[in-house]
């Protein structure tokens, strides 16, 4: 059994932002100051904002479909180790964002959704607590970037060691 098209292309889709967001967040943190860097910032920002918003629609999507059982004989241990990391990657893709958001309102510089639509600040201004948080968002990053490669390597292992199929339900174009 394979997921629907929708969970697969929310999948790919919020993956590759995911992945996108966080190079190009390595990029633009290393610039000088400069209305570009802002502009960058905006951008990392809006792109955040429609990630979060994707997995709260695929959050949704997974709670109203059930995703396929893993492949039979699989070992205890994987079985809690997917479940594990899939529950890790769900929440890391909810609190990565808010802790940006968290960040940027504490910091004192409102998000406005592709320039058009004002967030509401979730913080009063405060220098310090927008330092903590920005030490908080980089070291979540890192954390979901780990548990991204986990969750990578963990596919190719299954799909090239144990070929049991387990990519194939996610992977989009192929029917079985």
């Amino acid at each position: 059994m394979r997921y629907t098209r929708t969970a697969m292309s929310l999948h790919w889709l919020i993956a590759l932002m995911i992945i996108g967001l966080f190079a190009f967040g390595l990029y633009m943190v290393e610039l000088p100051l400069s209305p570009q860097k802002l502009k960058y910032y905006s951008y990392h920002k809006w792109a955040g904002v429609t990630v979060f918003l994707l997995v709260l629609l695929r959050l949704l999507w997974r709670i109203t479909h059930r995703p396929p059982d893993l492949p039979a004989g699989m070992p205890r241990w994987q079985v809690k180790a997917a479940k594990a990391g899939h529950h890790l990657l769900y929440l890391l893709m909810v609190i990565v964002p808010l802790s940006g958001w968290l960040m940027s309102s504490a910091k004192g510089f409102q998000t406005v959704w592709f320039g058009v639509l004002p967030l509401p600040d979730l913080l009063s201004k405060d220098a310090a607590l927008g330092d903590a948080l920005l030490w908080v968002h980089r070291l979540l990053n890192w954390l979901f970037m780990a548990v991204v490669a986990g969750h990578i390597a963990a596919a190719l292992k299954h799909h090239f060691i144990d070929r049991d199929g387990t990519l194939a339900r996610m992977w989009p174009g192929r029917r079985d």
